[in-house]
């Protein structure tokens, strides 16, 4: 597109970021508290709370999930994502407490339901927090085994529908488990469930401090997921992903991490008319808020410049873990 626009001195470009009403008039991307949707880790009480690679952010027993689901809505956030921390005794390495319709996930997707109806909650469907080797899948001769995995994903999202969760997010990226979710909700008359696919999701350094928030980092220890997430290098495949998800019955598409993407958000969202998410994961919130806590940066306006970024790329809507703090900056 050939962009037209007046010579200087008769076009001045700075004529419009002079005050900061006519900044906000013609200010082309808006960030709203309601493209947010907050990531909590459920834990059970013996679990300690606090995650050490991820200053202000905790996990949470299912009793402590209702005030910080309280304080969500209060500050117009009408969204939460829920990952376990599975005690280690409960892990195999098939992930079987992944279908146990009483987990700890379960349990927390029915109390959070009948506590707040109006809130929209959010599951991510893999089984890393449920194996022993802390991969998505089960391992046959080395390497995570695609049908049996999602054989395993399917009844996943099956139980995960029948204790209420009203979108099921599969972050395992094994080929064909869209379709196969798709088909087991609908044929179990969870026809409404949605399915948010991590379409685009990247074998990625940016997840270190998650896994400690999982549980999972030692029992990955140095093996990595690269036979399954993307290689960070590809953008044509992203788009091949998205498609094929799209085809099997995706409501929703995702892009992970967020910021080092930006060109996978705008791509894909350019191909494709389905609303998408991008995931500002844990090492990009943890950079930023150990910059900020070191004073190397003003955390609050990196942040809110983070995620302008992501929006003005394409996302529709945004997980991150700095969630009710960008509420409370819109706020003021």
């Amino acid at each position: 597109m050939k962009i037209m626009t007046a010579q200087y001195p008769q076009s001045r470009l700075r004529r419009n970021r002079q005050d900061p009403w006519c900044r906000d008039l013609v200010a082309e991307t808006r960030l709203s508290v309601k493209d947010f949707v907050l990531p909590l880790f459920v834990r059970e009480k013996h679990i300690p709370g606090e995650i050490e690679a991820m200053p202000g952010v905790a996990r949470y027993t299912l009793d402590e999930l209702v005030p910080i689901c309280q304080k969500a809505l209060s500050l117009g956030i009408n969204a939460v994502l829920l990952f376990p921390y599975t005690d280690h005794s409960l892990k195999c390495e098939e992930g079987k407490e992944a279908c146990n319709p009483e987990n700890l996930v379960c349990r927390a997707v029915r109390k959070l339901k009948s506590t707040f109806p109006e809130l929209g909650v959010m599951v991510d469907v893999a089984l890393d927090p449920y194996t022993s080797h802390g991969h998505d899948g089960v391992i046959r001769e080395g390497l995570v085994a695609n049908d049996e995995t999602v054989y395993i994903i399917q009844k996943m999202a099956l139980v995960l529908a029948e204790a209420g969760v009203d979108v099921v997010a599969p972050s395992d990226m094994m080929d064909g488990r869209i379709g196969a979710i798709r088909k087991a909700l609908d044929d179990e008359n969870h026809g409404n469930c949605r399915i948010l696919a991590y379409s685009a999701k990247y074998a990625s350094a940016f997840y270190g401090p998650f896994r400690e928030a999982l549980g999972t980092l030692n029992a990955l220890g140095k093996a990595d997921k690269k036979t399954y997430q993307m290689d960070p290098s590809n953008s044509q495949e992203a788009l091949r992903e998205a498609a094929q998800d799209l085809l099997e019955g995706a409501d929703m598409l995702m892009v992970k991490p967020a910021l080092p993407y930006l060109d996978i958000i705008y791509r894909i969202k350019e191909t494709f008319h389905l609303p998408l998410f991008a995931y500002q994961v844990s090492g990009e919130y943890s950079v930023l808020k150990a910059a900020g806590n070191n004073g190397w940066i003003d955390f609050e306006r990196a942040l809110m410049e983070s995620l302008i970024a992501i929006k003005r790329a394409g996302a529709t809507g945004i997980i991150t873990y700095a969630a009710l703090e960008a509420a409370e900056i819109l706020r003021r």
